[in-house]
């Protein structure tokens, strides 16, 4: 005979309280309720193994209870931390996660998107290389909050469109100024082309061209290590090398060191590299690799926190922009 599913009145008999103070726990709605009593109902609930019913809240509350978290390429070791710090705020209010490769072409971002226009995900949450702010206007005026994940500081106008953002010209404008005074002078960049390649080329530039050093930059198509090893071959056919190279992105970085590898090329000691995310493999290539740190999953963190306040309604208006800090990781790279 099959057992009978647990239901809120259930929890609630054994916790002790109404059915509607459950209702709230459970529905993420916390309030004014005490700490103890959320506990004993988490763990009435927990003994029980109850399960909410998605299906009956979604008809009685218009409401998924799920988000859609959109990057670029889901193979990128930069993003599992930001996707865990957005599932870690969205599950503590009910909210299931689901992940979505985007490849970061127009075409995906917008079939994407438009998933909340057809009420299947309350709130998105995303890295979009191609989209604008005008671009999410259906969506945020018809009540699915975004919150965008940038490189930069962007305007929305009255848009309710919110960013949190890590400033990546000022990181690698940081970096190659530590790389200056590390007693280098001709540092070139490799750079993917697309998503951040222009913010980081610009802050590069910049730190490069104050200090007298010509920039000198190297595009590919691909911002991963394939990328990184094609920009770096182009590099070393030259006959006057750098003395370093500052990649868009550790994968890009990781890329060069096995081509300066394969051509003989030691690093530090001819050439430096640098990179820019610090994804977990950063810490474990040989030699371990400099880089920019951007606490994804911090920023992961205050981007659900961002959505959830908005599903609540706790605000509401205009679009927000929060920076969110970087720092220089130095390792045997340079």
């Amino acid at each position: 005979m099959k057992a009978r599913r647990a239901t809120q009145n259930d929890v609630a008999q054994l916790a002790g309280v109404s059915q509607a103070t459950v209702s709230m726990v459970l529905s993420g709605e916390r309030g004014a309720i005490p700490a103890e009593t959320f506990e004993r109902i988490s763990a009435a609930a927990r003994q029980l193994g109850y399960v909410p019913n998605r299906f009956a809240q979604a008809l009685k509350t218009s409401r998924t209870m799920t988000i859609a978290c959109m990057v670029p390429d889901i193979t990128n070791p930069f993003y599992p931390a930001l996707m865990r710090g957005i599932q870690s705020v969205s599950e503590a209010q009910g909210y299931d996660v689901i992940a979505v490769n985007t490849d970061g072409s127009p075409e995906r971002e917008r079939h994407f998107l438009n998933w909340s226009l057809q009420g299947r995900v309350d709130g998105v949450i995303g890295v979009f290389w191609t989209l604008r702010a005008e671009d999410f206007r259906s969506v945020v005026e018809g009540g699915v909050p975004v919150v965008r994940i940038e490189s930069a500081r962007k305007g929305t106008g009255e848009i309710p469109l919110d960013n949190i953002y890590v400033d990546s010209r000022a990181g690698s404008f940081a970096m190659v100024r530590y790389l200056i005074g590390r007693g280098h002078r001709r540092i070139s960049m490799i750079a993917g082309r697309g998503g951040p390649q222009g913010v980081r080329v610009d802050g590069y530039s910049a730190a490069l061209t104050g200090s007298g050093g010509m920039p000198d930059v190297v595009l590919d198509d691909q911002f991963n290590e394939e990328g990184g090893y094609r920009a770096a071959q182009v590099i070393l056919q030259r006959t006057e090398r750098p003395t370093a190279i500052f990649a868009a992105n550790d994968l890009m970085a990781i890329g060069a060191l096995q081509a300066l590898n394969d051509a003989g090329v030691r690093v530090p000691e001819d050439i430096a590299v640098a990179g820019f995310d610090d994804i977990s493999a950063a810490r474990l290539v040989s030699p371990p690799l400099t880089t920019v740190a951007q606490f994804q999953h911090e920023v992961g963190i205050r981007a659900a926190e961002t959505l959830m306040a908005r599903l609540k309604g706790k605000f509401s208006g205009e679009g927000t922009a929060v920076e969110m800090p970087f720092s220089l990781i130095e390792r045997k790279s340079t």
